[in-house]
């Protein structure tokens, strides 16, 4: 079936639709855009800009998909917007392109889901599955793993990475790394233990999670430096593989350092 464009959309000259799209009543699709077979632009969407926008995903009224990045080193130069297959655009959300100094591309994995109002900044990069609930925010060069959940309200300071399966409580202000499987809160956001609601809710079984809890509890301890513990809970569990998946994203390169529990509050 060809696509399905309402009489007072306007989609320009260059734009690249696919087959059973759906763009509805005052739609604007700009000339470098690529919407994959099956698409669907409720009413009112604003996409522009070298954005390509994966097969089946549905963008609800009022979104920005596309326009300039709130960046003052941005001069305009041909960035993109990658968004993935089968995801989620409610109301109000804004998601833009990459900039030079990012690697040029913004890219949004498969499956997400993008609540009301949600932001996602210049040069983000998301994984699969991601769960942004309403007004949260992201700042450039944020990158989110797989199955992460970002709580309402919430805001991720640049540069900042998220793991995968990671729950950000509500109304936190995340501003150092967060560990894969970890979950974290506040108005400065501290981690709070492990996400075990959510690991078992993926299937995870009940070995995996007891092993990555007695890691949890060895890497925040008080005894020695944190690199020191690496080491130590690297050759305790050589054969698990979600806590190598802790002990490689620790030790990777950052800008914003990790996020640790209060130091008050004994590791668990």
């Amino acid at each position: 079936m060809s696509a399905r464009i309402h009489a007072t959309a306007i989609v320009e000259s260059g734009a690249r639709i696919g087959a059973e799209v759906e763009i509805g009543p005052f739609c604007l699709v700009g000339p470098h855009v690529t919407l994959e077979d099956g698409v669907v632009l409720d009413s009112n969407v604003v996409v522009t800009g070298h954005t390509s926008i994966g097969a089946r995903t549905r963008i609800f009224p009022f979104s920005s998909i596309g326009h300039p990045p709130q960046d003052m080193k941005y001069e305009g130069e041909d960035s993109e917007l990658v968004i993935g297959c089968d995801t989620i655009i409610r109301e109000h959300v804004t998601m833009n392109p990459g900039t030079r100094g990012g690697g040029m591309v913004t890219r949004i994995g498969d499956h997400g889901l993008f609540m009301a109002g949600a932001h996602v900044a210049h040069d983000c990069q998301l994984g699969d599955h991601v769960i942004m609930v309403n007004h949260t925010l992201l700042g450039g060069h944020v990158q989110v793993g797989d199955y992460a959940i970002i709580g309402g309200l919430s805001a991720v300071h640049q540069f900042v990475r998220i793991g995968k399966h990671v729950m950000v409580g509500g109304m936190s202000g995340v501003e150092h790394d967060v560990i894969p499987y970890g979950s974290v809160t506040g108005n400065r956001a501290h981690l709070s233990g492990l996400n075990l609601i959510g690991l078992k809710r993926r299937g995870f079984g009940r070995d995996d999670i007891h092993k990555l809890r007695t890691a949890y509890r060895l890497l925040f301890a008080q005894e020695g430096t944190l690199q020191e513990r690496l080491e130590d809970v690297s050759q305790l569990f050589p054969d698990s593989e979600l806590v190598q998946e802790v002990v490689a994203f620790t030790r990777e390169s950052s800008q914003r350092g990790i996020c640790q529990p209060k130091p008050d509050v004994e590791a668990a």
